[in-house]
């Protein structure tokens, strides 16, 4: 039996390299999440929370569905974290003016001004992650997450 504490290619050694790429996967989402939420200054500003404010703040008022298809989660999900953020007045919903069974989410005032306090800081925290990665290398992994991000795309998983 392999040590507890040996990494994940090691434990997989024998494995197919692309299965390898899937268990170093499920090993570092979980893991790159939780490096996040140690660098998260603010108790209501959580990633995920951060991660669903973004697109609203890029592209203002979004659907629920619209959300959802952008973060790649599923309905339940993003009612859940619509609801914590508009328990918090972070963000708000507003009947869609079109279809009556779309409901918009948009920021609030309080909400914009939290990510603009603390986003850029948040996140220069949490990218110390890759300060041991040289810049070639940075620039070849996020290459390399992009072309995986198409594959998902085209597998219609993410929207693009």
């Amino acid at each position: 039996m392999k040590n507890k504490t040996s990494s994940c290619a090691e434990k997989y050694a024998d494995a197919p390299v692309n299965h390898q790429l899937v268990y170093l996967f499920w090993q570092l989402a979980p893991a790159f999440t939780r490096w996040a939420e140690s660098h998260m200054n603010e108790k209501d500003l959580t990633p995920q929370r951060v991660r669903l404010m973004l697109p609203l703040k890029a592209n203002g008022a979004m659907a629920m569905s619209e959300l959802r298809d952008e973060l790649g989660v599923s309905a339940t999900n993003i009612t859940a974290l619509v609801d914590a953020l508009e328990k918090d007045k972070m963000v708000k919903r507003r009947p869609h003016k079109t279809d009556r069974r779309s409901t918009m989410i948009e920021l609030t005032a309080k909400a914009e001004e939290r990510l603009e306090q603390n986003c850029s800081q948040f996140t220069s925290q949490v990218a110390e992650i890759f300060s041991d990665f040289s810049k070639t290398d940075q620039k070849h992994l996020k290459e390399l997450l992009e072309q995986m991000r198409s594959a998902l795309v085209k597998e219609d998983i993410l929207k693009d």
